[in-house]
């Protein structure tokens, strides 16, 4: 077996909406592409020993342990691939469970597709998968683990923390949207203006010199101190002639610990002899150059959550630890605790698996024992000097009975100190005693506090901590989205969006948009290209000046990656003809609906899909859609339109030369046809629709009609304005048009345009595309030969895998179709083609060219126009 292709997907797509984050495989079965598990001998059994736990895979059965009895039957070897790829990641602490097979048109060769947590991970998962099945099927040993282990280590490398997770979690529940940033845990909540940005449980509130006083110890204890809040007596040294003056002074137990370190490492307690100190004096300075000496507090460690300065959760922290029972190892005491389901690999679970590291080895040399010690039966025996639940530490929630004066104590520390999410660590006989009467003393404040052993404690209450981070990032009331709208279709999306993104900032908004040319942000270029996938989306979703979106979804970034986002409030679909058929597994006109569809399907309830009722796939989408639905046609008398209006719809129509708006049962007349450039007199019918798409998504953005009617007028095609999409040069005696259609259906809209004119002669300047169907090359030549009276083809820089001269006998046997003695010139380069095409141009003809390299093109058809233009003057 061999995977041809994979790719990751990363937002709502063809294959899924509901689950954006799958892994697309494709999956040559060679051998085995008649081959079914039943059989296999013994592959059943072999399945179910390596993976037990695919017993809870329900598949197509629906019920658990579905999925053994379809392999039991006789199912595809593909099918195997994707649910071990599940497994895999389920294993590793990856929730993954949304999986499908379909058969590709090409024999023996599947779509795999499969969900992921990470995308690394699940990369990972699908080679793994195919050799493990494939060990499978020869009955060859396999080293699961290795699989296993590599997953959990991506998983840790690349998966976000439980802080910072807890919080996107509460945000999604709200309805904010969120951008991972990072490879870290950079997030950014909301869209455009209105985004927070947070990394683990620092937010874009948390003051820097909060932190920075935080993380100087001392400071923040001698601060501390003066307001009334019990610290430690203590001091910081630097060198051994200082510990021992400090160790004089301050008398044993002590602590030793980094002066700015964090998460407990350096940190040695109970400290109670002169060795002692030292070796924690060299443990400290790992990480600090000073060390802070202080009295050792006795007691339990608590820890005070403090968010927007109210007190909002406390926890009692226990460092790692294993009872004795008279019998046991501690290796094997350690073992049995790790046992625990509840423990994981890192952050994979509420516990983290107890490491036997050399802090722990330490302690045991301490005490005089090794791994392989008894420890008498009822002998807790402390593993770690901190009590850290990333080293295996437990928690037991006490928010419920801490005293009011430490509540107060605790909001007071956050104020002072001046975080906005502030952890407080105490040490006290107990919580439910005022901190000043039980002895106890505050040790240290934290900056960016983890939120583990409050939202998953090993005992007591789970407390929603990240809520109160979301309420002070965006009180209830306060916006975190910014209007969204999405636009596809097989021709006019990008105008279709240029015009919208006019509309739009014309009344006060600012604006980011995407288009085949470029990402535009308040109308400035900022990157060139093709940008129409969901890198370009989220280039203008996390910037901070961008109230409102007009985003253009071509077919090759959905199919790629899925889109950027995962809803839209206006879904736009111009329009789905034939064009890119044949790649990527999209065959059929049905197909590129489906494709299409995938915009009109992420509108949010209250928003609006925006669509043609006058091609029949894509009034056909409205049926699938949760949505409001509003269409618009070139004919008002369209039953469509009709039925839709006669139900209280909303639509936009071509009615008696006007752009109008149908309401119910009453008519909004926009502005005459004739009197919006964009349409040139109305000759240009295709434009048409695409004015009818933009103002319907103004309207459901409730843009005035008035202002709409101005913005339609003011929006003047041009070079600079919609470059590639009817860009018409009026020389002294001739006209050149210059456009990017390349499909059909674009070619025979310019073609009713041409058609129009009262040009003598006709030129057209065209190529064929290389993944194109011959078919589909063979049409471009037969419109052609109906609309020019002369044909120049050239070719693109970018063959895309087909010969130049394969291309031009399909294009010239689609002209031959028409008229066998059409005038054809073969000039391969564009721009000579272009050259040839002005310098040979007659009083009356029109010029049309198709053009790849459109910024070059316009370049050379102006320069030529300014020297046409002075030979002028000069006659």
């Amino acid at each position: 077996m061999e995977i041809v292709d994979l790719r990751i997907m990363r937002g709502p797509n063809y294959w899924s909406v509901e689950h954006p984050k799958i892994i697309v495989m494709k999956l040559d079965l060679e051998n085995y592409k008649e081959t079914y598990t039943n059989e296999i001998p013994g592959f059943f059994v072999r399945l179910k020993k390596m993976f037990p736990g695919m017993q809870a895979h329900r598949s197509a059965e629906g019920v658990e342990g579905g999925f053994f009895r379809i392999v039991r039957r006789g199912t595809k070897l593909s099918h195997v691939v994707e649910h071990i790829a599940l497994e895999l990641q389920n294993l590793s602490g990856m929730d993954c469970g949304f999986g499908r097979t379909i058969p590709t048109s090409e024999e023996g060769i599947d779509n795999v597709i499969f969900s992921y947590s990470e995308e690394r991970a699940g990369e990972y998962a699908a080679y793994a998968a195919v050799k493990i099945t494939e060990a499978l099927v020869k009955d060859a040993k396999y080293n699961l683990k290795r699989d296993v282990d590599r997953l959990h280590q991506i998983r840790e490398d690349e998966h976000i923390g439980p802080s910072t997770y807890s919080i996107v979690a509460e945000a999604v529940s709200r309805g904010i949207p969120y951008i991972r940033l990072d490879k870290n845990s950079l997030i950014q909540l909301g869209y455009g203006v209105h985004q927070k940005r947070i990394q683990a449980t620092m937010t874009c509130r948390t003051a820097a010199f909060a932190v920075e006083l935080a993380g100087d110890k001392n400071a923040t204890k001698e601060i501390l101190a003066e307001a009334g809040v019990p610290v430690p007596q203590g001091t910081t040294v630097y060198n051994i002639e200082e510990l021992k003056t400090a160790v004089q002074k301050l008398g044993y137990p002590l602590v030793t610990k980094p002066l700015d370190g964090n998460h407990g490492k350096g940190a040695s307690i109970n400290i109670k002899n002169w060795k002692e100190a030292q070796k924690g004096f060299s443990e400290a300075v790992k990480y600090s150059s000073g060390v802070i000496v202080e009295q050792f507090i006795q007691g339990f460690d608590f820890r005070l959550l403090v968010i927007s300065k109210k007190f909002v959760a406390a926890a009692k922290r226990t460092p790692a630890m294993v009872t004795g029972d008279g019998e046991s190892t501690i290796q094997q005491l350690i073992e049995k605790v790790n046992k625990d389901p509840r423990r994981g690999i890192g952050h994979e679970k509420e516990l983290t698996q107890i490491k036997v590291d050399k802090f722990t080895r330490d302690i045991l040399k301490d005490k005089n024992l090794t791994l392989k010690s008894i420890l008498p039966a009822g002998e807790i025996l402390y593993l770690k000097s901190t009590a850290n639940i990333s080293t295996g530490g437990t928690a037991t929630d006490v928010t419920d009975i801490i005293d009011p004066y430490n509540v107060l104590m605790a909001e007071r520390i956050a104020g002072i100190i001046g975080l906005d999410i502030c952890g407080i660590d105490v040490m006290t006989t107990d919580i439910a005693i005022p901190l000043n009467e039980a002895r106890g003393a505050v040790l240290e404040v934290n900056a960016a506090p983890g939120f583990r052993m409050h939202i998953a404690p090993t005992e007591g209450l789970p407390r929603n901590v990240a809520e109160p981070v979301i309420n002070m990032l965006f009180p209830h009331g306060c916006p975190s989205n910014i209007p969204i709208v999405a636009i596809t279709g097989t021709n006019g999306k990008t105008t279709t969006t240029r015009l919208t993104a006019h509309i739009i900032k014309s009344n006060g908004y600012q604006v980011g948009f995407t288009t085949t040319d470029g990402i535009y942000i308040q109308d400035k270029m900022l990157e060139k290209g093709d940008t129409t996938g969901a890198r370009s989306t989220a280039f203008v979703l996390k910037d901070p000046t961008v109230n409102f979106a007009v985003l253009e979804c071509a077919r090759g970034g959905m199919l790629r990656s899925g889109l950027g986002f995962e809803q839209c409030d206006v879904g736009i679909v111009t329009n789905v003809a034939a064009d890119h058929l044949g790649l990527r597994d999209i065959n059929t006109l049905e197909d590129m609906a489906n494709v299409k569809a995938v915009v009109p399907k992420t509108v949010k309830p209250d928003g609006y899909a925006v669509l043609n009722a006058d091609d029949e796939l894509v009034y056909q989408m409205a049926k699938d859609l949760d949505c409001k639905i509003a269409f618009f046609s070139l004919d008002e008398k369209n039953p469509r339109i009709l039925k839709h209006i006669g139900k209280g719809g909303l639509a936009a129509v071509l009615e008696n030369g006007f752009i109008s708006i149908y309401k119910n049962s009453y008519k909004i007349r926009v502005d005459r046809v004739a009197d919006i450039p964009l349409t040139f007199g109305g000759r240009a019918r295709f434009n048409i629709e695409n004015v009818l798409a933009a103002t319907l998504a103004a309207y459901v953005s409730r843009i005035p009609v008035e202002d709409i009617k101005t913005s339609l007028r003011t929006f003047l095609p041009s070079a600079s304005k919609t470059p590639g999409r009817m860009n018409l040069f009026r020389f002294p005696h001739f006209e050149v048009l210059v456009d990017y259609a390349h499909n059909a259906a674009g070619l025979k809209a310019i073609g009713e345009f041409v058609n129009t004119s009262d040009a003598t002669r006709r030129v057209g300047i065209i190529a064929g595309v290389g993944d194109r169907r011959d078919e589909d090359t063979k049409e471009l030549g037969r419109l052609a030969a109906e609309i020019f009276d002369e044909i120049i083809i050239r070719q693109d820089k970018d063959l895309r895998g087909a010969s130049s001269e394969h291309i031009n006998q399909m294009l010239q046997d689609g002209i031959n179709s028409v008229d066998p003695d059409k005038p054809v010139i073969y000039i391969p380069q564009e721009m000579r083609a272009i050259a040839h095409a002005l310098e040979n141009a007659t009083r009356g003809t029109l010029i049309t060219i198709f053009s790849e390299d459109v910024s070059e093109a316009i370049k050379l058809v102006e320069n030529f126009k300014v020297i046409q233009d002075r030979r002028e003057l000069v006659d």
